[in-house]
């Protein structure tokens, strides 16, 4: 029987999906990106679909390990249940060693359950990149509670949601987590296929890097955004948010441009990193034999629409960076079928030849890996907390914001206003796509058991009624 394929999948905070210079963006520097683009399939259009907090990543995540719906998660309080069985348990059932380093955010109980092996493991949300609180890896699984010190500030770990034995001063963490990764496959002397998860912490904010990186991109030679805003049209309560408060209202290109030169700057240092873990494959000669895959855990908005968070489901947040490439994979092509990211979870099921647990909700894309014909979602659902609704098809995205008595909806169309500027919801000749759009959102809500829409129906219903009169 063939071994199975090595898989390294680097996953990135805080990306945008246009944040790669292959892909059309000229005023980004990403070499080793490029080189997973040129080498793999690019999905243009992979998605989250938002989150159930404003900490985005952290359902984010945990739909990538479990391969379900938003609100099918059954998450108790930072960990996932047992019985919604992790990528990491499936690919060890298959004879895979499983190693993890970087941000994990969904505790330590499923962080046990997922690696055979890891190093230098970040069980927070977001920290001091030069300034990490890490964990090595314990084969017991109980990452016990430390209180550490940070900054001259003590941190009480039990309360600040992550777990530390030491704290790493003066490397960024993109080099520390890569660093780790690369001590692991370079010292790897086993015959079974290893799975390596990456997880950065970059380019998510307090956006710090080398200055050599940062030197790379001047504020003044940025293109501002088509759609910058000074304020965001919309009120829907999220105005000091935390993402939110990054920038002081109302939002200036220059702040803009400055935070912009700050985060291609991150985006840059962190493509280094990935090069030296591609280039530890390579000299190991097991690059060719490798899957590799590559993704961001949700966008950000950065200054478009008024907006500096990902709290929102315009595309710029809800849409991220995807790349696979490996054995059996085209090369150098681009899909534009709509997926999510955890369809990533039974695809990998299926290119390595194992059957996906009965809990996995995910579609594989596999079929489109193979043909760019093919497409597995016609339409997608996107839900930020209790204040947005939006459902999509290729053509046309529904949009329903409702805060403070009032409920407000966008209709936009994608294919002629990527940027989403022209709100059609109230122009003649769309009601036949506003209908069709209403139901498949409500089915959605329907099949993803959508408790906090369901929660407010009469309370959805009456801003309609309202706005209706």
């Amino acid at each position: 029987m063939a071994k199975k394929p090595n898989i390294v999948f680097f996953f990135t905070d805080d990306q945008r999906f246009d944040t790669i210079a292959a892909l059309g963006n000229p005023e980004i520097k990403t070499p080793a990106m490029d080189r997973l683009v040129a080498e793999g399939t690019t999905f243009t259009h992979a998605h989250i679909p938002c989150g159930t907090s404003g900490a985005v990543c952290m359902p984010s995540r945990a739909m990538l390990h479990t391969g379900r719906t938003l609100f099918h998660l059954d998450r108790e309080g930072q960990g996932i249940p047992r019985n919604h069985e992790m990528l990491g348990e499936t690919l060890q059932k298959a004879g895979y060693r499983t190693f993890g380093t970087g941000k994990w955010h969904n505790g330590t109980t499923s962080f046990a359950r997922s690696f055979t092996d890891g190093g230098e493991i970040f069980f927070g949300g977001m920290q001091d990149h030069w300034n990490v609180p890490a964990h090595s890896f314990d084969p017991s699984g109980r990452y016990e509670s430390r209180t550490i010190k940070i900054n001259n500030c003590m941190v009480d770990s039990q309360e600040s949601e992550f777990v530390c034995d030491h704290v790493v001063p003066g490397k960024h963490s993109s080099e520390l987590f890569c660093d780790a990764a690369i001590d692991f496959i370079g010292n790897y002397d086993s015959e079974d296929p290893f799975f390596a998860y990456i997880s950065f912490m970059a380019p998510h904010d307090p956006r710090s890097m080398p200055r050599e990186y940062r030197d790379l991109y001047d504020p003044d030679k940025l293109t501002l955004p088509e759609n910058f805003m000074s304020l965001h049209p919309i009120d829907y309560g999220q105005t000091t948010i935390r993402d939110e408060v990054l920038a002081a209202y109302p939002r200036t290109p220059e702040v803009v441009l400055q935070h912009l030169a700050e985060y291609y700057a991150m985006i840059t240092h962190l493509d280094h990193q990935i090069k030296t873990v591609l280039d530890c494959l390579e000299s190991k000669g097991i690059l060719q034999d490798t899957i590799i895959l590559f993704a961001g855990d949700n966008g950000l908005a950065l200054g478009q629409h008024g907006l500096f968070g990902k709290q929102s489901n315009y595309e710029h947040s809800i849409r991220v960076p995807f790349i696979i490439g490996g054995p059996g994979i085209p090369k150098g092509q681009r899909r534009d079928a709509y997926i999510y990211l955890l369809d990533i979870f039974p695809t990998l099921c299926d290119l390595i030849g194992i059957q996906k647990p009965e809990t996995v909700e995910g579609i594989s894309f596999k079929p489109i890996i193979e043909s760019e014909e093919v497409r597995t979602r016609e339409t997608l659902y996107f839900a930020y907390i209790d204040k947005i609704r939006s459902v999509k098809n290729h053509r046309f995205k529904l949009t329903e914001f409702v805060h403070d008595g009032k409920r407000t909806s966008l209709l936009f169309d994608l294919k002629n206003d990527p940027h989403e500027l022209a709100n059609l919801y109230r122009t003649e000749g769309h009601a036949d796509t506003i209908s069709q759009l209403e139901q498949e959102l409500h089915q959605f809500k329907e099949t993803w058991d959508d408790e906090l829409h369901s929660l407010g129906e009469s309370y959805w219903g009456n801003y309609r009624e309202t706005q209706a009169h």
